[in-house]
């Protein structure tokens, strides 16, 4: 029988349908991925997602504000990655308006898919099309007309949504040029038109459909151009070297005021919020004007700035086994004398988390490569600890977004080093000082996380082509923060000649972090090509035991 109005009951179901439509697909997201190494992972950070939006709604009341407000809640503590936040947006977006109405019919459908349009767009500081954004909104636009056109019923509207989402993913391709080389659609958009396929299975008992097979030689695709990176690649970047990112808390009719004077400074300008809080960003050369312009209006915090010529196609989507789901997130304290301020750094590897502990870190969170903790996992480690104010680490560029949500819901000050990677993270140790501020350990601890060269060794999983020629499964790769630097044949090699690309004559430290995979003999050839090439250059060598990449570097 089909149902023309959902109720409570009928939300629930579909969000149940939705998570069981996310695990069915996981694997299949998953391959979609823009380089052939061991990360793919959109589809099991929306799978994750949902599993915690379920649980919440299982748990929630009867009634319709009940189960929208478990969503709202579920998505935002359960996001994981970027796809897992962008995803919580669009939940939250529709939420909010099926609240509103009490009700889903064809109006409030085309209401709440706009209104979760704008929230995921409001998630991203630079959106771009041809990702998770350009699906929704043409979703939305065509439920919009739905109703314009007095459509008939509910199951007739979502059928033609459903047409006309599938017709925006595969032009994707045409508006991302990374999904046209890799001949693939995007990644996000993908899962949330499962959405769509989960509501109609809760109005009329339909079997939510099969996942298409999957070419295991069809080489990249679409995570990390798509949904886990949904600002996009410009290859026609216009020289603006930094990207500048703050919160700003102002009166409302003072930023009309702000957006003029950061229209002088640069472009990609983003300025969200109400109320008298703003989420700003901008791409300036001029990183000093761009914060002082919101000074001038207000207090900005939670400065970030980015250089954005070394991010350029920088590739760190992460895959994540079912086995690594069950033991993401678990957190490790350390006992210690009363800090102000305390730091939890996300890792994995039990050496990586013994050097963490011996630097301060307070508490541990098992996560990074091949598990993205959720912001509970975070939230559960920042009320274990006593400190008041808290710095958190993530260590991997998917991991930075759903950290940076965990300040609002907590009542201690948290604050976020958008730490892309292991080297990164104990950089910024070394600038961490326990008696200071979180904001003023986030200004230092950024810095020195910045300043450091870094690089890592993996193993590719498949065949594919690549910017420097066909890559075989099995070649080892060096990944810098520009993207893929060396194939080679051995472990070794590709250290080496990974290092040869990263060090230059101002650098007088490498730090090298052996993973589970690395031998001794690799290790001793690394160390022995350094003396021969570098002499003058220190090495420290310590054993992170981090599965699939058998080398973190760090470079000073």
């Amino acid at each position: 029988m089909t149902a023309d109005r959902l109720g409570a009951d009928g939300l629930r179901a579909t969000m149940e349908w939705f998570r069981d439509a996310l695990a069915l697909h996981r694997d299949v997201i998953n391959q979609l991925n823009v380089y052939p190494v061991p990360d793919g992972d959109t589809g099991t950070n929306m799978a994750l997602t949902l599993e915690t939006v379920v649980t919440e709604v299982s748990a929630a009341g009867e009634g319709m504000n009940e189960v929208c407000h478990a969503i709202s809640h579920g998505s935002l503590m359960g996001a994981r990655g970027n796809s897992g936040v962008i995803l919580s947006q669009i939940l939250r977006g529709l939420a909010e308006t099926v609240a509103t109405a009490g009700h889903v019919d064809p109006p409030v459908l085309a209401g709440a898919l706009k209104q979760a349009s704008a929230a995921a767009d409001e998630a991203v500081s630079t959106p771009v099309e041809g990702t998770i954004l350009t699906v929704v909104r043409d979703v939305a636009t065509a439920a919009a007309d739905a109703v314009d056109q007095g459509v008939d019923g509910l199951i007739q509207m979502v059928e033609g949504c459903q047409q006309a989402g599938r017709a925006s993913l595969d032009r994707t391709p045409e508006l991302l040029p990374q999904l046209a080389r890799a001949n693939v659609v995007d990644a996000g958009g993908a899962g949330f038109l499962l959405f769509l396929d989960a509501l109609a299975t809760a109005m009329d008992g339909r079997p939510l459909p099969d996942p298409p097979p999957v070419d295991p030689t069809a080489g990249v695709g679409a995570a990390v151009a798509g949904a886990d990176d949904p600002h996009g690649v410009d290859d026609d970047a216009d020289g603006t070297r930094y990207e500048v990112m703050f919160f700003l808390e102002a009166e409302d009719d003072r930023i009309g005021q702000f957006r003029s004077a950061w229209e002088d400074l640069g472009d990609s300008i983003v300025v969200v919020g109400g109320d008298g809080l703003w989420n700003c960003h901008i791409h300036s050369n001029d990183i000093g004007g761009s914060i002082e312009a919101g000074i001038g209006v207000g207090r900005p915090f939670d400065i970030r700035v980015t250089d954005l010529f070394e991010q350029v196609e920088h590739v760190e989507s992460l895959m994540e086994s079912a086995t690594a789901a069950e033991i993401g997130g678990t957190v490790t304290t350390v006992e210690g004398d009363p800090v102000r301020t305390a730091v939890v750094a996300v890792s994995v590897g039990a050496g990586v988390r013994r050097i963490f502990e011996s630097l301060g870190v307070r508490a541990v969170i098992a996560g990074g490569q091949t598990m993205n903790p959720s912001t509970e996992h975070f939230v559960q480690a920042v009320e274990q600890l006593d400190a008041s104010e808290i710095v958190l680490l993530p260590n991997n560029k998917n991991i930075v977004p759903v950290a940076e949500r965990v300040d609002e819901c907590t009542d201690a000050t948290v604050r976020v080093v958008p730490s892309r990677g292991i080297a990164e993270g104990l950089a910024a140790l070394m600038a961490y000082d326990p008696s200071a501020s979180a904001d003023e350990n986030l200004s230092a601890m950024a810095e020195a996380a910045a300043d450091v060269v870094t690089g890592e060794i993996t193993q590719a999983v498949r065949d594919t082509e690549s910017e420097l020629g066909p890559i075989a499964a099995g070649q080892w790769l060096g990944l810098g923060r520009s993207g893929l630097r060396v194939v080679s044949q051995s472990t070794a090699q590709a250290a080496t000649g990974l290092l040869a690309e990263l060090i230059d004559d101002s650098h007088e430290l490498v730090t090298v972090i052996s993973g589970a995979d690395a031998t001794a003999a690799d290790v001793e050839e690394v160390a022995a090509w350094l003396a021969e090439h570098h002499p003058d250059i220190e090495m420290e060598v310590h054993e992170g035991g981090q599965p699939l990449y058998p080398f973190y570097f760090g470079v000073e």
